[in-house]
């Protein structure tokens, strides 16, 4: 093609704004509808209006879309990621070490938490009344992990079945829908991993068809992202039009509190941790921002996931191989926002209002719940089951779960983007230690490497067998086709 065909081809095409700029645009949208949704108010018995269901529509489509590539992006990409490493020392260390980190982040956060809960007094401060104490209905437990992480069938999913009832209570239908435990589906993938490894040349036409797989699902999962500024309109949207932010009053200082200490997370102790490690904060949010915002107003880890994995391989420079194992870990134990911070302020909040005095023990079990019990209630992700895991082991009463739940989905929102960028944070530092980050990935990255040209394969850092080291740059092997490639360009795919 000469290169006047090429200027001609490029006039005519439909010049769009960058896909940060349509996030933005998505984001302003949605809080325009969102308050015009709002103002138009319920219509007949209490029932939305069009456009706060449209908007509820659009929303509730697109998370759909995302949790529906999960469960086979997590199976493949475990799988992928086991083959690769080619050595299970190599693999149980990053492990250990991802875990590691998972608990230092989670234990700074619990302490601002509690430190934020002390001094701010939240509960002491509240126009709540004794009236909105209800009973969460479930709680999570210690016995949950063994009970979660045992899969239950071969896919590592379960059915929730809802029923509908009519005006005299009888039943007169259900709908069902699969459930994908995340946590079941990691332990599955990284068994059946093992397993084609120790089969040997047996196993090469599945690793083969894997990859291919997998290759497939992020081609799927590609085009699904494209569709994140619809998605963010309808998201945002219906928050705004459902909630409102009028529940906000009686709760204002509590709702200050935690909304305080996610930033000081997210805004202070994310960025020393980069810092210290020699890592730019400025290329970090710039990389990971796609998934932080996703999680912000989708206020879900899993349905994130998928983008969370991609920004974290794509964008900072993590090998996918390692990315593909540890950030569907962190999106079911790596809760800094629901885990460490919501509990914490919580748990004060419930004892401050009922008159309970807490001592220097009941700070130390607020942290240890925080630190280790986002892995008990692995299985049953969610801040309501951390914050019933904490109050059960404190002994104050269950029912200060109710007094909270009025404006529980607004500080869903910031307790979801703190999450997600711890989940992406921890590969990164762990990555950086060991060696394996690219550098330059990570130094030229933005909102755009998300879609650079999957052709290109991405070289996996290769580990040898017997010392688990890394091997020098030159005698690494490109990996094989299917992994997630990293075009250092930053050039976008074609429109």
């Amino acid at each position: 093609m000469s290169e006047k065909t090429k200027e001609t081809v490029e006039k005519r095409r439909l010049r769009l704004p960058s896909f940060s700029v349509q996030v933005i645009i998505g984001l302003v949208a949605g809080v325009l509808l969102g308050w015009l949704a709002l103002s138009i108010g319920p219509v007949g018995a209490e029932e939305p209006n069009w456009l706060t269901t449209t908007l509820d529509t659009i929303g509730t489509a697109f998370v759909t879309l995302l949790k529906a590539v999960v469960p086979p992006l997590v199976f493949t990409a475990v799988v992928a990621s086991v083959a690769n490493l080619r050595g299970v020392a190599n693999g149980a260390r990053l492990a250990a070490k991802t875990l590691i980190w998972f608990a230092i982040t989670a234990l700074i956060a619990v302490v601002i938490g509690i430190v934020l809960g002390v001094v701010l007094k939240p509960g002491a401060n509240t126009g709540v009344t004794i009236d909105a104490a209800a009973d969460p209905g479930s709680s999570g437990s210690w016995l949950d992990f063994l009970n979660g992480i045992i899969p239950a069938n071969f896919l590592g999913t379960g059915v929730g079945v809802e029923t509908v009832t009519d005006a005299d209570g009888l039943i007169t239908g259900a709908t069902g829908a699969l459930s994908p435990n995340v946590l079941q589906i990691i332990v599955i993938s990284l068994a059946i991993g093992i397993a084609a490894l120790k089969v040997g040349d047996k196993a090469e036409p599945f690793l083969t068809f894997n990859a291919s797989l997998l290759a497939i699902v992020q081609k799927v999962l590609w085009w699904i992202i494209r569709l994140a500024p619809l998605g963010t309109v309808g998201l945002i949207g219906y928050a705004i039009a459902d909630y409102g932010w009028s529940s906000l009053s009686s709760l204002a200082w509590f709702a200050a509190a935690v909304y305080i200490g996610l930033a000081l997370v997210l805004f202070a102790v994310y960025p020393i941790l980069l810092r210290v490690n020699g890592l730019s904060v400025s290329r970090y949010f710039r990389g990971a921002w796609p998934a932080i915002q996703l999680g912000f107003v989708s206020r879900s880890s899993i349905g994130t996931m998928p983008v969370t994995e991609r920004v974290t391989s794509r964008n900072l420079g993590v090998p996918s191989s390692y990315a593909g194992f540890a950030v569907p870990l962190g999106a079911t134990t790596k809760m800094d926002g629901c885990a460490s911070i919501y509990p914490a302020i919580s748990a004060i909040f419930v004892a401050q209002f009922f008159g309970v005095n807490l001592d220097i023990t009941d700070y130390l079990l607020i942290a240890f719940v925080s630190v280790i019990g986002s892995t008990a209630t692995a299985g049953m992700t969610g801040a309501v089951v951390m914050l019933t895991l904490t109050l059960s082991t404190l002994g104050l009463p269950l029912e200060g779960v109710g007094l909270l739940l009025a404006i529980d989905p607004i500080l869903d929102m910031g307790r979801t983007a703190v999450n997600v960028a711890g989940q992406a944070l921890v590969p990164v530092i762990v990555s950086k230690r060991e060696g394996i980050l690219d550098q330059g990935q990570y130094d030229s990255a933005t909102a755009e490497s998300l879609f650079a040209s999957d052709d290109v394969a991405h070289p996996e850092p290769q580990t040898s067998s017997q010392t688990g080291a890394q091997e020098p740059e030159a005698d690494r092997e490109p990996a094989a086709t299917g992994f997630i490639s990293i075009d250092t360009s930053g050039e976008a795919c074609p429109k």
